[in-house]
């Protein structure tokens, strides 16, 4: 069985690259039918918190990646690594040492100096130190050979033991290191796959080095490369990326952004628009890039409309409901299905489509001001009432039977749709752009239609008889 995890840092909220990385694992766990396991690496006590563990639990749940097991949390296993550091230093592949800080300094300066790579200098190997307060635990690492990383997005890497310094696995304190309790977690957890960003190639070798020391197997690595911005530097906020959350609170689809963030790193074809099931269909580890995703704002707008467009409006209905009750909209008055349909072509985001379907909910239409002068004038009251008339005695106020009375007033005035579309629109919606106006006009119903026109009359002729006040002025 494919096992295949995911361990963030309980330091802050979780960002695109972390995101990306627990997709990938996920959707490797879910197209094998294997076992993704979420593990919170919070040994950072002066750094980790509660809050921000529960932000990335939120963020992955929002996304739809489940996990089988966990959250583990490595603050709590203490005693499994303080027991596989007694199985290394028992079996001669660590060692103690309290060489002191200034000495390690030292040695770091003068390697500096003279144009050597900064490693501790095996002092401490041979000397059989017990325990104490001053000393640390070493990995013994080999003085010659090589340790080989056969990496499936990468290729093989081949790092020189010489090269490599004999590192800390717990510190003065018994407190482990990371290098050290990554591993263990791995194996004990039954992980054989790791997928992860290629920072972490450079800790690769010595958790390589650990696992053989254990008597373990080697997983499968895949390091992927980063997520860039637009200047090809590593991802950050001035490029226009935020957290996971800030992208649900901005009214972006949880299914857009998965598709976007897979396809930052991992290709099918031509195939731009994925649903989560086909991802998990199509998923495979060969078809990961081994050149870094750069991050485009711009595109995943656009991917995040067209996945509005694809989901059906009973769906989003009831994901749109937070964003008008955060506009204290009460959703009474018309079929929030048929708005949410009626605004899906135009909408990006979800705040978007709230704030397009703010008129359908309203007492009182706000008009634009440029809409009410262009559009709310005299000589538009007569077309208004004539409107208002013909649609008091429509039977049924269908689309069909709307459109019958509109082509009728066309017929009677000789005046193109749009003529007489758009004093209504203003007069329904305080807009110029909004969903079609047969539309509009069946989500309102009668009565509120009614309504509106009287009052964009009532308008019309308030602001004509102000005009003529001020003239004689």
């Amino acid at each position: 069985m494919i096992v295949t995890r995911f361990p963030p840092s309980p330091t802050g909220h979780l960002h695109l690259g972390g995101a990306r990385t627990a997709l990938f694992n996920w959707l490797y766990a879910r197209h094998t039918k294997g076992k993704f396991i979420l593990r919170i690496e919070d040994t950072d006590t002066a750094r980790s918190t509660q809050a921000s563990v529960e932000a990335i639990l939120e963020s992955l749940k929002w996304l739809g990646i489940d996990w089988d097991e966990g959250p583990y949390f490595q603050s709590k296993r203490l005693p499994i690594y303080q027991e596989h550091i007694r199985k290394l230093l028992d079996s001669g592949h660590a060692y103690l040492c309290d060489c002191p800080p200034k000495r390690l300094e030292r040695i770091r300066r003068e390697a500096l100096a003279s144009g050597r790579k900064p490693k501790y200098d095996g002092k401490c190997r041979d000397r059989g130190l017990n325990p104490s307060d001053e000393t640390v635990v070493r990995f013994k690492t080999p003085l010659a050979g090589s340790t080989v990383l056969a990496d499936v997005v990468k290729g093989t890497i081949v790092f020189e033991n010489s090269e490599l310094d004999d590192f800390i696995i717990a510190r003065q304190d018994d407190t482990p290191t990371y290098n050290f309790v990554v591993v263990v977690d791995d194996i004990t957890m039954g992980v054989n796959v790791i997928l992860r960003g290629d920072d972490h190639v450079m800790n690769t070798p010595k958790q390589i080095l650990i696992y053989k020391a254990l008597g373990a197997d080697l997983p499968v690595f895949g390091h992927v490369p980063m997520v860039l911005g637009s200047d090809r530097s590593r991802l950050s906020k001035r490029h226009g990326a935020m957290s996971v959350l800030a992208y649900r609170d901005k009214g972006y689809l949880p299914e857009a952004l998965i598709n976007y963030l897979a396809r930052l790193g991992w290709s099918y074809g031509d195939q731009e628009v994925f649903t989560t099931k086909e991802l998990i269909e199509k998923f495979s580890l060969e078809k990961l890039g081994k050149s870094p995703g750069v991050f485009n704002p711009e595109k995943l707008l656009s991917l995040n409309a067209e996945h509005i467009k694809r989901t059906p409006p009973k769906i989003l209905a009831q994901r749109l409901l937070p964003f008008l009750a955060r506009r204290g909209v009460p959703v009474e008055g018309a079929d929030l299905e048929a708005v949410v349909a009626s605004l899906i072509p135009r909408s990006k985001t979800l705040v978007e489509m709230a704030d397009g379907a703010l008129f359908f909910y309203t007492d009182k239409v706000v008009y634009e001001e440029s809409a009410a002068r262009k559009f709310l004038k005299p000589e538009n009251a007569p077309i208004l009432k004539q409107v208002s008339a013909r649609l008091e005695r429509l039977p049924a106020f269908e689309e069909e039977a709307l459109e019958d009375a509109f082509k009728g007033i066309m017929a009677q005035t000789g005046l193109k749709l749009g003529k007489i579309a758009q004093p209504v629109r203003v007069a329904l919606t305080g807009k110029t752009a909004s969903p079609g106006i047969f539309e509009i006009l069946e989500i309102l119903g009668k009565a509120r239609t009614l309504e509106r026109l009287r009052r964009a009359v009532e308008y019309i002729d308030a602001h004509a008889a102000q005009s003529v006040d001020e003239n004689s002025t």
